[in-house]
C-alpha cells in the first residue's frame, strides 16, 4: 500500500475487483499451487490489505516493512512447502497459463534452485513469474543483505556461482510492453485494457495482439523507467 509513485495501488478497483484480487485469482486459476499466501507488512497502512485478504479468503502473513525477504521466510514457516512461487501484487494482468508453464519448467529440471521469466526478459514487465526452492529461500534469509532483502530473490539470481538458476523465455519477445502498476501512466494503460476485456484473465498472446493495434495506449507509459535494483 505504501508505494511512493502510486499509493494504495494494490487495492484500486478494476472492473469491480481489486488489483490484489486479480492477482489472487490468476494464481488460483493456474492450478499449480497447493497453498496461496499474501505477504504484507505490519505497518498500519497495510491493515486494509489484511482486510481484503480476509474478504478474498486467502491467508495473510505480516512481517517487517523494509524486509520483504523476512516476510517470505516467515510465510514459508507458517505454510510449509517444497518451493515458493512469487508474484507481486501490482501485476493485475498476470497470466495463469504462464504461471503453470514456469511451474512445469521448474519440475522438469531436477536440482534447480530458482527459475524466473525476468532473468532474460521476453515477457512484458508485469507478467513475470518466479519460483524458488524452499531451502534456497531459507538460505537467502541467512545470506542476503541490503536491497536484496527488499527484492526477496535477487541474491539468488545475482549469484549464479552459488545457486543453480534458470531463465524461462517465451517467443515472440514481448518485453517492450509494460503492463505493471508503478505510476499513473501505468494505471491509465491497465485501466484501458480492463475496460476493453472486462473482469477476466487475458492470455498474453491475445492481449499483446490487441495492444499491437493500439499505439496510443502503448505510448501512455512508454517513457516510464523501472528503478534500478539498488534503489527500489
Amino acid at each position: 500500500m505504501g508505494s511512493s509513485r502510486l499509493p494504495g495501488k494494490v487495492l484500486r478497483p478494476l472492473a469491480g475487483r481489486s488489483v490484489l484480487g486479480r492477482v489472487v485469482r490468476a494464481a488460483r486459476d493456474s492450478g499449480v499451487l497447493a497453498d496461496l499466501v499474501v505477504a504484507t507488512s505490519t505497518d498500519t497502512v497495510d491493515d486494509a490489505v489484511a482486510v481484503e485478504c480476509a474478504r478474498l479468503d486467502v491467508p495473510c502473513h505480516r512481517g517487517p516493512v523494509d524486509d520483504v525477504l523476512d516476510r517470505f521466510v516467515g510465510a514459508l514457516a507458517a505454510h510449509p512447502g517444497d518451493a515458493v512461487m512469487r508474484f507481486t501484487a501490482d501485476c493485475p494482468l498476470l497470466d495463469p497459463e504462464i504461471i503453470a508453464l514456469v511451474a512445469s519448467v521448474y519440475r522438469a529440471v531436477p536440482g534447480l534452485d530458482y527459475a524466473s521469466t525476468s532473468i532474460a526478459r521476453t515477457l512484458p514487465r508485469g507478467l513475470d513469474v518466479e519460483i524458488i526452492r524452499a531451502e534456497t529461500l531459507r538460505t537467502l534469509g541467512r545470506l542476503a543483505t541490503d536491497h536484496h532483502r527488499v527484492h526477496v530473490t535477487s541474491y539468488a539470481y545475482t549469484h549464479p556461482e552459488l545457486f543453480r538458476v534458470l531463465g524461462v523465455t517465451l517467443t515472440p519477445d514481448r518485453s517492450a510492453l509494460r503492463l505493471t502498476l508503478d505510476t499513473e501512466q501505468d494505471w491509465a494503460l491497465v485501466s484501458a485494457v480492463i475496460d476493453h476485456f472486462g473482469d477476466v484473465s487475458v492470455p498474453l498472446a491475445k492481449l499483446a495482439d490487441w495492444l499491437d493495434g493500439q499505439p496510443r495506449l502503448r505510448s501512455l507509459n512508454a517513457d516510464v523507467r523501472q528503478k534500478p535494483l539498488e534503489e527500489s
